[in-house]
């Protein structure tokens, strides 16, 4: 049972950086093999190239991936749960991030159609996928302006979307006043690990 951790964040002075060890201590403790994508430390290079494009936006599948995004794929495919952990920057996920999603869901891979119309995916189904974002603003703020229900959206909903089995976002919000939120927050990644064994066993 393996669990990928994309993790996006500059600082290791963060908050989303203390969850991070948070996390990593949960997944010992239950006994789960695990490996971390820090995006940031590897020097992930979030914007596509001229012939990344062509690939994708003329769906070329005769042109080649980058050996960056390959090596993803292959993090992907060992994978039975990945988790992906960032902070919220103006309602959504960092650039870095984000730029992952654009690169490594590559056409022929992630989605696409040959010309018969027939699906052209490699990608397996993930059996679980988890969502944990940290935020300023309390959870009850996020969720009566509506930002709480259009991260999901676009993170479930689009982004995980049907390549996964199971899976769920968790907003640990409040980080403003940490000490506040601190214990609550350390209890949900408590059970993270309990849920991985339930949901890919």
């Amino acid at each position: 049972m393996k669990t990928q951790i994309i993790y996006c964040h500059p600082s290791r002075q963060s908050y989303t950086y203390e969850i991070l060890k948070q996390l990593e201590a949960n997944l010992k403790k239950e006994g789960l093999e695990y490996e971390i994508s820090d995006l940031y430390a590897m020097g992930f290079k979030a914007d596509m190239t001229e012939e990344e494009y062509n690939r994708e936006g003329f769906i070329n599948i005769d042109l080649p991936i980058p050996n960056d995004v390959k090596d993803e794929h292959k993090k992907i495919e060992k994978a039975d749960c990945i988790i992906f952990l960032y902070p919220v920057w103006w309602s959504d996920c960092p650039a870095k991030l984000k730029g992952w999603f654009d690169r490594v869901y590559s056409v022929g891979y992630a989605y696409g159609y040959n010309d018969e119309g027939n699906k052209i995916e490699k990608m397996k189904k993930v059996p679980y996928g988890i969502v944990i974002c940290t935020a300023g603003h309390p959870n009850e703020f996020l969720k009566e302006i509506g930002i709480a229900e259009s991260m999901r959206n676009v993170m479930i909903d689009d982004r995980l979307g049907k390549r996964f089995t199971n899976k769920e976002m968790i907003i640990l919000g409040g980080t403003l006043d940490k000490e506040k939120v601190r214990l609550i927050h350390s209890q949900i990644i408590e059970s993270i690990g309990r849920k991985i064994k339930e949901y890919c066993a």
